[in-house]
C-alpha cells in the first residue's frame, strides 16, 4: 500500500510502498477514501524534520532535557545510539481521514466490516491507503455526509472542544482570533450555538470567507476598534484563540479585548507569557483546550479502548467526533467550503511541495483509489534471501536498533532475512536501512519461513511469551528480550514448549556477559561459600502512563528488575528461592528487595525511581570469604582480597555484544544456550515472587532446582 512518510533526521518526504498493518486488538482496519492535510500542524512537522540537529534541539528543549537525563543514567554512547536510531525512524504524516472498515479487531464491538468511519489520531489516522486505528478514535459517518466532509473530523473535534471550553450561551458575543481551518470551523460552531461572532485574521481573504461562513463581523485590520464596536464598548464575552505563533502578543491582546470576568480559551499553539495586569484587573478565566477532548493523551482511553462513563464525562474525543459529524449532516457546519486543492495519494509529494511554496490554500485533500478485492499484502520481498540459516526480527524498536543489530553486525555467516513490525513504515525502513530481504507486519511470515532459523523477539513485553512459543513450536532458535513472560501461566507454557523444541532459547539478560561482571565472577569463584550481595539501581522515573508501567509492559519489577536478579544469581552461582520486598508508600517502582539463594547466599536489590539522574545508574557490591567486589556503573571495578585492592577502569560495556555473539555461535555450532533454561525460569519466577511479596508482605518461596 502507499503511505506518506518523512524521515525525521534528513527531512526527506516521500510516498512509500509498504506492507499493510493489522487491525490489532481493540482496533479497526480501515481502507482510506480521503484524508485531510492540515497545513498548519503538518507544515510545522515538515519544517522541524528539515531543520538541523541544533534546530530540532531548540524546538524541543523538553526532549533535550530527557536525553541528558538518560545520558547521565545510561551513558553517552548508549544514549546517542538510541537517539540516532529514533531520528532515523521515518514518521507517518496525517491525522484525519474517512474510509471504510475492512476488518474488526478483537475486543471491538459496535463496528462491522463495510461501515463508513471517520478516524483521528497522529500516527494512526495516517495518509495511507490502509490504517489500523483504535476504536475510540473512530466514529461512524452519518448518511448524507461525504467522505470529504468526514475527513475534517479531527479538526472539527478540536474546534468543538475549544468551543466547549468557552461554555457559550445564546446571544453571547465571541471573538475568534486566527481564521485558519480550526478558526473557520470554530466560527461555524459558535454560530450553531446561537452566538454573535467576530473573526480576525491578518489575511483579508480568510476574513472574507469567515463572513461567508456566518461570522457577523470579520476583519483583517482595525481589530481592536472593530471589537469595541461589535461589543458596544463592553468587551467580548469570550475569546477563542486559534492562531499559531510563538509570540505571546495574541494571548495578551485577547485579554485586552475581553470584558470584566470574560473567558479566554487557547486552542492554537501560541506563546504563553502573560501580562498579569491584563488578566488580573479583568479577573479573566483562562483555559487551554486539550485537542480533541477528554481521552486525549490517555493511553487507557485511546489505545486500550476504555471509555469514560457518559454520566461523568459527557464529551470525550469520540463523542466530540460524532457530534461534529452530526452537525455536518444537519448542514450547520460546511467543511467542504474550506477545500482549496485535491491530489491523489500518488501525488502526495506534489501536494506537500505545493504547500511548502507558500501559495494561498486552506484545506488540501488526498484522494485514494478503491481497494482491490485481492488479499491485503502484509509482506514485501525486498531482495532474494538465502535458502536457510537466516536471522529474523519480530519487533524492531530503539533497543533492537541501537544494541542488538549492531551486536550482530560483522558476525561470520550472519544474514538478516526477515523483519516484522507493527507498522509498514518501520518494516520498510528496516529493509532499506539494515538489508532485511523481506519486510512484513505479520509475524507469522517469519515463524513459517524456511529461510530463517533464528528469531529475535523485540516487541513489547506482553507479546514475548506468545511469540516465543510460536517460534519454538516452529523449531526456531529464539532470542527474546526480557522479560520471558508476564505471568506464571505464560511461563509454564513457554517452559513446556522450550523443552519439546529443538531450538535454543535465551533471554536478553546481558549484564552477566559484561567484562566487569565476568572478572567479578572469576574472583568470586575463588572465594568459597555463600555471598552477601548488594545491587543499587538508580533507575529514574518513568511516567505512570508509559507502556512499561501498564499491561503491555508488566511493570518495572518483571520488566527490568529481572536484569539484576539474573546478575546476582550468576555471581552467586546459585538459583534464587525466596523473596521479600517493601516499597515506598504509593511507589511500587521504588523498592527494597531481599533474595535468598539455594546455596545460602543473599542479595539485596535497592531499586529506586526517586533518585537524581546525576548519580550513576548501577552500583554492585559483593562480599565472600575475604573477597570484596565493587562495581560502579560498568566503568570501574575494584576487587579487594588479601588486603590488596585492584581497580580496573574502562568504557561502559553492559555485555550486549558478547551476549549476542555467544547466542549466535551456539546456534551455528549446535552448542548449549548461553543461559541455561533453569536459570531463565528461576529469575522470571523470582520477579513474580517479588511482586507477590509487595502485595502481601512476608516471605514468598518459589520453585527450587
Amino acid at each position: 500500500m502507499k503511505q506518506v512518510e518523512q524521515n525525521y533526521r534528513t527531512g526527506r518526504l516521500r510516498v512509500a510502498e509498504v506492507p499493510a498493518p493489522r487491525a490489532g486488538r481493540g482496533g479497526l482496519l480501515v481502507a482510506t477514501q480521503t484524508s485531510l492535510i492540515s497545513s498548519g500542524t503538518e507544515k510545522q512537522l515538515m519544517d522541524l524534520a528539515k531543520s538541523s540537529l541544533a534546530g530540532k534541539a531548540m524546538a524541543r528543549p523538553d526532549l533535550v532535557r530527557q536525553v541528558l537525563r538518560t545520558a547521565k543514567r545510561d551513558g553517552v554512547r548508549a544514549t546517542a545510539a538510541k537517539v540516532f536510531a529514533k531520528l532515523d525512524q521515518p514518521i507517518p504524516l496525517g491525522y484525519s481521514l474517512a474510509g471504510t472498515v475492512l476488518e474488526v479487531g478483537r475486543d471491538v464491538s459496535g463496528f462491522m466490516p463495510g461501515d463508513r468511519v471517520a478516524c483521528a489520531g497522529a500516527a494512526m489516522a495516517n495518509h495511507a491507503e490502509i490504517n489500523a486505528v483504535p476504536k475510540n478514535l473512530c466514529a461512524r459517518i452519518p448518511d448524507g455526509v461525504s467522505d470529504e466532509q468526514a475527513s475534517f473530523v479531527t479538526l472539527g473535534a478540536i474546534a468543538l472542544q475549544g468551543v466547549r471550553q468557552a461554555t457559550p450561551t445564546l446571544g453571547e458575543r465571541f471573538v475568534v482570533m486566527g481564521l485558519g481551518l480550526i478558526g473557520l470551523l470554530t466560527v461555524q460552531l459558535l454560530k450553531a450555538n446561537g452566538c454573535q461572532v467576530l473573526g480576525f485574521d491578518p489575511n483579508a481573504e480568510r476574513a472574507e470567507l469567515a463572513k461567508e461562513l456566518g461570522a457577523d463581523v470579520a476583519v483583517s485590520t482595525g481589530f481592536e476598534d472593530a471589537v469595541a464596536t461589535f461589543t458596544r464598548g463592553v468587551g467580548a464575552d469570550a475569546v477563542v484563540l486559534t492562531a499559531s505563533t510563538k509570540s505571546s502578543d495574541p494571548l495578551n491582546q485577547a485579554g485586552e479585548i475581553s470584558r470584566l470576568k470574560g473567558r479566554v480559551v487557547v486552542v492554537g499553539l501560541v506563546g504563553m507569557t502573560l501580562e498579569r495586569d491584563v488578566f488580573y484587573k479583568r479577573e479573566l478565566d483562562l483555559k487551554l483546550s486539550m485537542s480533541y477532548g477528554p481521552g486525549r493523551h490517555d493511553p487507557d482511553y485511546e489505545l486500550a479502548g476504555h471509555d469514560y462513563p457518559l454520566s461523568y464525562v459527557r464529551w470525550t474525543e469520540q463523542r466530540n467526533m460524532e457530534a461534529f459529524l452530526q452537525l455536518v449532516a444537519e448542514g450547520r457546519v460546511t467543511p467542504e467550503r474550506l477545500v482549496t486543492h485535491r491530489f491523489s495519494i500518488a501525488e502526495a509529494e506534489d501536494a506537500y511541495e505545493f504547500m511548502g511554496q507558500g501559495k494561498p490554500h486552506l484545506a488540501i485533500i488526498l484522494e485514494y483509489p478503491e481497494q482491490p478485492k485481492e488479499p491485503i499484502r502484509r509482506e514485501f520481498q525486498k531482495k532474494v534471501a538465502q535458502a536457510t540459516g537466516g536471522i529474523g526480527f519480530v519487533g524492531l524498536g530503539n533497543y533492537a536498533k541501537a544494541m542488538l543489530l549492531p551486536a550482530l553486525k560483522g558476525l561470520d555467516g550472519m544474514t538478516l532475512t526477515r523483519v516484522a513490525t507493527s507498522t509498514g513504515l518501520s518494516a520498510d525502513n528496516a529493509g532499506e536501512k539494515y538489508g532485511f530481504a523481506s519486510v512484513a507486519t505479520d509475524p507469522e511470515t517469519i515463524f513459517e519461513a524456511d529461510d530463517t532459523d533464528t528469531i529475535f523477539i523485540a516487541t513489547r513485553h506482553d507479546s514475548h511469551a506468545n511469540y516465543t512459543q510460536r517460534a519454538l513450536e516452529a523449531g526456531k532458535n529464539v532470542f527474546v528480550e526480557k522479560p520471558l513472560a508476564l505471568t506464571l501461566e505464560e511461563l509454564d507454557q513457554v517452559i513446556a514448549t522450550a523443552e519439546a523444541s529443538p531450538g535454543l532459547l535465551t533471554v536478553g539478560f546481558n549484564r552477566r556477559f559484561a567484562p566487569m561482571i565476568r572478572d567479578a565472577k572469576a574472583a568470586l569463584n575463588k572465594a568459597a561459600g555463600p555471598k552477601l550481595m548488594l545491587y543499587r539501581v538508580n533507575a529514574g522515573e518513568i511516567p505512570s502512563d508509559s507502556w512499561i508501567q501498564r499491561g503491555e509492559g508488566g511493570g518495572r519489577i518483571v520488566g527490568e528488575v529481572c536484569h539484576f536478579v539474573d546478575t546476582l544469581a550468576h555471581l552467586a552461582g546459585s538459583l534464587p528461592i525466596e523473596a521479600q520486598a517493601m516499597a515506598l508508600r504509593d511507589r511500587d517502582d521504588a523498592v527494597s528487595i531481599l533474595l535468598r539463594f539455594a546455596d545460602g547466599s543473599t542479595g539485596t536489590i535497592l531499586y529506586s525511581s526517586v533518585g537524581d539522574p546525576a548519580v550513576p545508574k548501577e552500583y554492585l557490591e559483593v562480599f565472600s570469604a575475604g573477597t570484596v567486589v565493587q562495581m560502579e556503573d560498568f566503568t570501574r571495578l575494584t576487587i579487594t582480597t588479601g588486603g590488596k585492592a585492584t581497580t580496573t577502569k574502562g568504557n561502559q560495556d553492559k555485555g550486549q555484544k558478547t551476549m549476542v555473539k555467544a547466542f549466535f555461535e551456539a546456534t551455528r555450532t549446535g552448542g548449549s544456550a548461553p543461559i541455561p533454561l533453569a536459570e531463565l525460569v528461576a529469575v522470571t519466577e523470582a520477579t513474580f515472587a517479588i511482586e507477590e511479596a509487595l502485595r502481601q508482605g512476608g516471605t514468598v518461596s518459589f520453585a527450587t532446582v
